[in-house]
This record gives C-alpha cells, structure tokens and sequence, in this order.
C-alpha cells in the first residue's frame, strides 16, 4: 500500500501548542471499530465508554530532559538530543545522540552547554552521533538540570520559552516511573491520579509495562511503499504482572485496552501467534499497518496522529483506513486538537 493512503488536511491552528488546562478536560472520541460509529466525550467520562472486567495498560516510561543547547568553539548553536546510552570500556558516559546543525561536526570536537557540562563528538553513525559528555562532577546529573523537555518539531518552543517549566511536567504522565524515553507516551497524558483509582473503583483493572520511546517516533515515512520502511528499534520490560493482568482480563471476558501505541506494540510484539505473551525484557522495531493481525489488543487509547504516521497506521490497522480517516475529518470539524498535546480517542472493540 501506499503511504499516500493515509494522509489527510489538517490546518496548522488544530495542532496543540499547549496541554488542555486540566489533564482530563481533554475531548475524547470514541470510535467503534465494528461500526465506524463516533461519539463524543470529556476525557474524564471515559469509565462510561469500557466496562467492569477491562484491563487498562500504561506505559510507565519516563521523559529525559534530553535536549541540550550548546555551542561551538566559533559561538554556533548545535542543539544536542541524547537518545541512549551506550557501553563504553573506557567508562565515559557516552550517549547516542542527534545533532541539530551539527552536519559538519568532527571527532574531537567539544560542544560547551555550560560551564561545567559540554558534550565532546566521538564518531558519526549514520544520522546520529556517539558522543562524551565532559562533566566537572556527575554528567547525568548535570545534563538533566541544564537539559529541556525533548518536544516535537510541532510544538513551536524558543530556548527561553516560559513555558518550558510546564513542559516539564504536563509533557510527562502522572504514573511515569522508569526514565529512558525522548517522547512521552502521550494517550496517557490525559489521565489523573484520581481518574484512574475512579476506574479501579469501576472495576476497570491497570497493570503497567515500559516502553521507552525514541526519536524515531517522529521520523517520517520517507518511502512510498508502506512495507518497505523499518521502525526503529526500541527496549522494553514486559513485567510477569502485566502479563498475568493480560491473562486475567481475558479469563474474565474482559478487554485489553492499550493505553498508546507504544504499548499496543511492546503486547503484539511479545505475543505468539496463538496470542500468549511472555514476560520478559526485550527490543522491538515492530511496525503495525493495515493487514496486521492482532494478537492480544482489542482496544486503544490514543492522540491524533500525524498524515502518513506510522502512528496513525497503527490505529489505521485496528479500526480500519477509512474508518479512522473518516473519524479523523470529523475530528477536524469539529474543531479537535491534534498531536502530542492535543485530544484523545478510544477506538473501542469487544473481545469474542
């Protein structure tokens, strides 16, 4: 299929700049996948749209603030984003990392972020870079408190936005535990703590896996062929709990309700072809489109994605392509906001 398949008009005033005013108070659509049918609701009202016996998965990663401004010797800006980190015999804290305007950037080469923290290029790989951070004391520690929330290209934020210090915390879930990530897994931006002991209180159960989501999740797909572009990979811990909060919901006839895409590929990915899962850590480029069968998620939570996402390809896989576009021009209409900071949909099946 072709990736042209799966665009669609969005104006640049639905893309959310900021997070809704309340986490809850986001608007929530809620699609069925049978049907094609839509409704609307507040986010908060969600308990009305699943049923006592569903199961919620969250994805408990949390943010890095992974992006750091530095400079060259001759004053030019190279913002760096620290992606992972990497072993190293020499026992530096060396990082993979991407290189905003660093194209001709060179080994040896000393980036200063501050006067007590610059990030020394070691080797190019590709499209990243493996890089030292120089520190005078801990340099995790440093690059944290000198580093901001790694926000998509979308959200339009200057090095001295004053609303950074809300990114901190809104571009963050309530139940982030496990740090690792440079994107936040976003449908669970809208839950409180309080709505989710609500849902428990309903009946709902939540277990919770990690996921710790990279760069590529903003990477376009540059291929026309949809099959023909790689995700990728990405590490995940799949706990015993979350596997036997699977196999609960299921004996109980209830639905597992992914919460994000990232957590509706680290199930699929650990799943058998019969549907078992298998606890356990593990690293996965799967890449769900259209034609995917799935295994173990029977419904999704999630944010309104980008044209010809890999993202919304997900959601296009489990609901149908013109069922979610369709969904997505009435979403449009009615004046939803897009993105990471944007509204939510539930796309809702029933388990057979």
């Amino acid at each position: 299929m072709n990736v042209s398949e799966f665009d669609y008009d969005l104006p640049p005033d639905r893309i959310a700049q900021q997070p809704a005013g309340e986490r809850d108070a986001s608007r929530l659509l809620v699609l069925e996948r049978g049907t094609g049918a839509v409704s609307h609701r507040v986010f908060r009202e969600i308990g009305e749209e699943l049923r006592r016996g569903d199961l919620l998965v969250l994805n408990d990663t949390k943010v890095l603030p992974a992006r750091l401004f530095a400079r060259k010797e001759t004053g030019g800006r190279v913002e760096v984003l620290l992606v992972e980190p990497l072993p190293d015999a020499l026992g530096r804290a060396v990082w993979r990392a991407i290189l905003s305007g660093g194209r001709s950037l060179r080994p040896g080469v000393q980036l200063d972020v501050t006067g007590s923290l610059a990030v020394e290029v070691l080797e190019r790989e590709g499209d990243t870079f493996r890089v030292a951070l120089r520190a005078e004391g801990d340099p995790a520690a440093l690059a944290w408190a000198a580093g901001t929330v790694p926000l998509p290209a979308y959200i339009e934020r200057s090095e001295d936005d004053p609303r950074a210090a809300l990114d901190r915390e809104r571009y963050q879930t309530v139940y982030a535990r496990e740090p690792g990530a440079v994107a936040a897994p976003t449908a669970g931006l809208h839950f409180t703590a309080e709505l989710l002991d609500a849902l428990r209180a309903r009946g709902i159960d939540v277990a919770a896996l990690t996921l710790h989501i990279g760069p590529g999740t903003f990477l376009p797909v540059r291929t026309e062929d949809v099959a023909s572009h790689t995700l990728h990979e990405e590490g995940f811990d799949l706990p015993k709990a979350a596997v036997d909060a699977v196999e609960a919901a299921r004996a109980r006839g209830g639905r597992v309700v992914a919460v994000g895409t990232s957590v509706a590929r680290t199930l699929e990915a650990a799943a058998s072809d019969g549907g078992a899962i298998a606890a356990g850590n593990g690293r996965t480029s799967l890449f769900i489109y259209p034609g995917y069968r799935f295994r173990v998620v029977d419904a999704l939570v999630t944010n309104f994605h980008l044209p010809r996402s890999t993202l919304l390809m997900l959601v296009c896989a489990l609901a149908g392509t013109e069922v979610t576009l369709g969904a997505y021009r009435d979403a449009v209409r009615r004046g939803y906001r897009f993105y990471s900071y944007g509204d939510a949909m539930l796309v809702r099946g029933a388990r057979t």
